[in-house]
């Protein structure tokens, strides 16, 4: 779903997992959708639920407590296959920004393309975000694209992130690869113009 980024405060839910896959994120046997639509119902479905369907109650998004648009994830977050799905999924659930000190490449370029943006913070800072969830379910998250920052709202701790320009302009305006094609569409007609 395309949405505009600004700046995001929420409350988080926390992953403390290094090395998440893909598989793990999107279990392979629904990679046969070709349609995002229900891809959220399905996010670490193999954590979040029993074979017979039932909600494991140790699974942190089946815990009311915590809730919000962020997710913090350990480090390594998506490696694996380079399924698109697993962002379809993140994104279908809900979630607006996911936070990690590492991040498979494909997996970030694919989050960025469905409007999730990946923000990669040390890892003392992950571990400070981690912690401080755990203290207090309720504690905020802002991330403020147009200024590239993370701030835990609990400690009043920043950190800076760094994003390709070209993904934070189509990010902030809500624009994917073909909106943003369409928007220059007079600059490359004139382009032509002047290099026939």
């Amino acid at each position: 779903m395309k949405q505009k980024f600004n700046v995001i405060t929420s409350t988080c839910i926390p992953l403390p997992l290094e090395n998440v896959d893909t598989d793990q994120i999107i279990p392979a046997r629904f990679l046969k959708a070709t349609d995002k639509a229900g891809m959220g119902d399905n996010l670490f479905r193999d954590w979040r639920f029993n074979a017979d369907g039932t909600p494991k109650k140790d699974f942190v998004l089946n815990d009311p407590s915590y809730s919000g648009v962020i997710l913090v994830a350990g480090k390594n977050f998506g490696s694996g296959s380079s399924r698109e799905h697993a962002a379809w999924a993140i994104a279908g659930y809900g979630f607006r920004v996911v936070i990690s000190s590492f991040f498979a490449d494909i997996h970030k370029n694919n989050e960025q393309n469905n409007f999730v943006l990946p923000v990669v913070v040390t890892e003392p800072f992950l571990q400070e975000l981690f912690d401080s969830i755990a203290r207090d379910h309720q504690t905020e998250v802002e991330v403020d694209l147009p200024n590239q920052t993370v701030t835990n709202k609990a400690t009043g701790h920043s950190e800076k992130f760094e994003i390709n320009g070209y993904k934070k302009h189509c990010l902030m305006n809500g624009f994917d690869d073909i909106d943003y094609l369409v928007q220059n569409q007079s600059k490359t007609e004139e382009w032509e113009r002047q290099n026939k």
